[in-house]
């Protein structure tokens, strides 16, 4: 055909206090990869919602393949071969992965459908993107990369014209990522068209032909990926010239004594299976002021040891100790009590209440501190920190009584951590603190780390970037299938010889 696959045209959204969207517009080619770019809070998600059925715009048109259509639930686009894959989990944890797969397409009869017919499909499917799983395992038992990787599945099994990839990649290993990216080619050159949104902007100079930037609700810019450098696509995005990401290291503070100290920390998530056991004796310390990185592929026990640590999952045996003296923590609240925060990698499921205000779900780690003799809570001392932070974060609401589910995805992120910055911590630790966040809240991010650590605080941090690891740590640990298998000082880091590391095997020389 000739002409775009897809022209949306003078696209207004308004939701209460918000001009989301302001006079847009968007194309995509035939057989294109196409970027959607922005900083959190730009359009982007508005711009897609609107363009999956979810959300109707107050002024604009759509035109696919040249036909003026009208798209009033994600059924409708579906029918007219739209497929998003969103970024935060669409999955019904109850169901198994061929179910979740086929929800509503299930083969055979409507009513006596074929179990195994659909468990043939999903392996045919899931074979295309390198899931080694068996169809009929549930959902709920998956690692957070493995559930990515069943909602790009489902995308793949329907037959779409535009499939909108939304963030797929910031939950996948490294491997995980070079087979999704052979997986767009693929589909490329099968005519199909991709929108592809993502913060890691090396993925798009590799995949995307052209881009398109917003920034504020308004088109910013677009060009051909061959045309343009990433800083030319961080000035589009951001109006700014941003330093380097992860440029500024903290200077130690005078008490460089050791925080936080686990020993032989064990966990088996079946009693009865030997070969069950995600964590093999985990020692290590962290001290104040320092940024401990700890780096593995994905499924390796990283998140496994914040949990432990944190008293979100049980330990078969394990000691921990703060400022040298052991403590016992069974649950969240005894490691809270204790001064060791968590923001986890999944901060809708284990985070954020999506419901409540961005004021309470800041506050939530205070109100100890914020409430009077009587159990009230102190609105003004509540507004003040709320206020605080919302500046030093540059978190994007219309106010702190907006719902935290109504924000973007890295707004909700930085409200997260606003909860431990205001608590003050003795050990924070943060696993994937900047998955799904822009470039530019990137480095506010790693400057408050810094900062942070500067005041003694102990920061543990988590992330499946290595640049990211390389960049922040002053020390580095490597983990694989639940053990340690190397340290690294800052000095002597380069991801050659922490890939060496994470890819050792027990009893490997």
């Amino acid at each position: 055909m000739s002409g775009p696959l897809l022209k949306m045209t003078g696209i207004t959204k308004r939701f209460p206090g918000v001009l989301a969207l302001n006079n847009v517009n968007f194309e995509v080619a035939p057989g294109e990869i196409h970027g959607l770019l922005g900083e959190n809070g730009a359009g982007k998600s508005t711009l897609l919602k609107i363009l999956s059925g979810a959300h109707h715009p107050d002024s604009g048109s759509i035109e696919l393949a040249g036909q003026r259509i009208m798209l009033d639930s994600p059924h409708q686009a579906q029918a007219q071969g739209i497929v998003t894959i969103y970024q935060e989990f669409n999955l019904v944890p109850q169901l198994t992965i061929a179910e979740n797969v086929y929800i509503g397409r299930e083969p055979g009869n409507p009513i006596l459908f074929s179990w195994r017919k659909m468990a043939e499909q999903t392996r045919a499917v899931t074979a295309r993107i390198g899931i080694q799983l068996d169809p009929m395992t549930q959902v709920r038992d998956l690692s957070v990369a493995e559930q990515q990787m069943v909602e790009i599945a489902r995308a793949l099994s329907m037959q779409s014209r535009l499939i909108i990839m939304d963030e797929p990649t910031s939950a996948l290993s490294e491997s995980e990522v070079v087979r999704l990216k052979q997986i767009m080619r693929d589909l490329k050159a099968q005519g199909l068209s991709i929108i592809f949104v993502t913060h890691r902007l090396e993925e798009v100079m590799d995949v995307c032909d052209r881009i398109t930037v917003l920034r504020d609700g308004h088109n910013a810019g677009e060009a051909e990926v061959k045309v343009i450098q990433i800083p030319d696509i961080i000035r589009m995005m951001v109006g700014r010239v941003v330093d380097d990401l992860y440029a500024g290291q903290h200077a130690l503070p005078v008490d460089q004594s050791v925080a936080l100290q686990v020993k032989n920390l064990r966990r088996r998530i079946n009693k009865q299976d030997p070969h069950a056991i995600v964590l093999h004796g985990i020692s290590f310390e962290v001290r104040r002021g320092e940024i401990l990185g700890l780096a593995g592929l994905v499924g390796a026990g990283r998140t496994e040891i914040a949990r432990a640590i944190f008293g979100a999952d049980p330990l078969e045996t394990g000691e921990i100790f703060l400022d040298g003296q052991p403590i016992t923590i069974r649950t969240p609240q005894d490691a809270i009590r204790h001064g060791i925060g968590l923001v986890p990698e999944d901060r809708k499921q284990q985070a954020l209440f999506l419901a409540l205000a961005v004021r309470e779900n800041a506050s939530m780690a205070m109100l100890p501190q914020l409430s009077n003799a009587l159990g009230f809570i102190k609105a003004r001392d509540e507004a003040t920190l709320m206020e605080t932070y919302r500046q030093k974060l540059n978190i994007r609401m219309a106010t702190s009584e907006v719902k935290v589910r109504n924000l973007s995805g890295g707004n909700q992120q930085k409200v997260v951590i606003a909860r431990w910055l205001a608590l003050q911590p003795k050990v924070l630790i943060v696993d994937e603190p900047t998955r799904g966040i822009d470039v530019a809240a990137k480095a506010e991010v790693h400057a408050l780390l810094h900062e942070m650590a500067a005041s003694g605080i102990a920061v543990i941090m988590i992330s499946s970037e290595l640049p990211e690891i390389l960049g922040m740590s002053d020390r580095i640990l490597t983990i694989r299938e639940g053990r340690l298998t190397g340290e690294v000082f800052r000095k002597d880091a380069t991801q050659e010889a922490l890939m060496a590391l994470m890819a050792v095997r027990e009893g490997a020389s």
